[in-house]
């Protein structure tokens, strides 16, 4: 097995661990709201602190259900994940663009060209 592939099964491993041992140790079975947000957390804790607390804010779009809202949140995520996937792709692509020509011009081919290009000048 090649050395990159034991890292990525290792990094899987790791992953699946963090996503189960939470589910699997009961983390957060005495809260009523076991997995709530990092928003719902601070809002309990404000409440908490100070009861007439009033916020300074107040959203501009309230989702009607919490799946609705768990549903826009996923869309955030994708649309964010293909940006950054986009992002990379093209990097990757600038890169292997770049020592591509870098190789051509090694070879002596001033212009860049495929090898097709190369053997029908010389013939």
């Amino acid at each position: 097995m090649k050395r990159n592939t034991k890292i990525n099964a290792l990094l899987l491993l790791a992953v699946a661990a963090l996503a189960v041992l939470p589910l699997a140790l009961g983390l957060g079975d005495h809260k009523e709201e076991p997995f709530a947000g990092a928003d719902a957390e601070a809002e309990t804790a404000i409440t908490e602190i100070d009861p007439d607390y009033e916020p300074w804010f107040s959203p501009l779009y309230e989702p009607p259900s919490g799946e609705i809202e768990s549903a826009l949140f996923a869309l955030q995520a994708a649309i964010g994940a293909g940006v950054l996937a986009y992002c990379l792709g093209l990097r990757r692509g600038r890169r292997q663009g770049a020592e591509r020509a870098l190789a051509g011009t090694r070879d002596g081919d001033d212009t860049g060209g495929d090898a097709a290009e190369s053997a029908g000048d010389r013939s």
